[in-house]
């Protein structure tokens, strides 16, 4: 009884910290020579060959697309007029860990993991107890890559990252990818904390 009410209370805390939150913080770089008297203009998506008539790969850009168009870009009719084409990427890690390392959760003990697993994607089917009593802590990254179309250069690369209880939903992908361009178009390799909205 007791092993299952330090559970239940483990768990409401994990929602609530996942289903609460309204902002999200992730730790953004930036590198790049973006001109500095070039004005964004067109822009269009490039999909690498194992990235074609991928549906999660649509979702991506769907959560890419303002954050892409609110730096000053617009879209191009087709990647062969646009001024820039845009590359982008995600990944997620897990990291399972249990409630029972240390009820008092000190010393890292709720979040401490207890083996690890890597996949990509970007999407992931939320966090669940398994035989062993263990949840999953996610690490969520997105990276945007600007290439010009012209001369194939890439002048702006950006990337976010943060943590938590949640996988990478569409809603902390839209915020993610809103942190990642929010420099634009400075540049600074040094990791920057960014705070975005979730989108509703």
């Amino acid at each position: 009884m007791r092993r299952q009410l330090v559970m239940a209370i483990g768990l409401a805390a994990l929602l609530a910290a996942g289903g609460c939150a309204t902002r999200i913080s992730s730790d953004v770089s930036t590198f790049g020579s973006w001109p500095a008297d070039r004005q964004p203009d067109t822009y269009a998506f490039e999909r690498l060959p194992s990235q074609q008539d991928q549906p999660d790969q649509q979702r991506m850009e769907d959560a890419a697309r303002g954050a892409i168009e609110s730096a000053g870009f617009k879209p191009a009719s087709d990647e062969q007029t646009a001024d820039v084409v845009v590359l982008l990427g995600t990944r997620l890690m897990a990291n399972h860990f249990s409630p029972f390392d240390d009820p008092i959760w000190w010393n890292g003990g709720l979040y401490r993991p207890r083996f690890g697993h890597t996949g990509f994607g970007g999407f992931g089917r939320g966090f669940s107890v398994g035989p062993d009593d263990t949840l999953r802590r996610y690490v969520r990254e997105v990276s945007v890559l600007i290439r010009d179309r012209k001369s194939g250069r890439v002048v702006y690369e950006t990337r976010a990252s943060s943590d938590g209880v949640l996988p990478l939903t569409p809603a902390l992908m839209t915020a993610m990818f809103q942190a990642a361009m929010t420099p634009f178009p400075g540049t600074d390799e040094k990791v920057r904390s960014v705070t975005t909205p979730l989108p509703p």
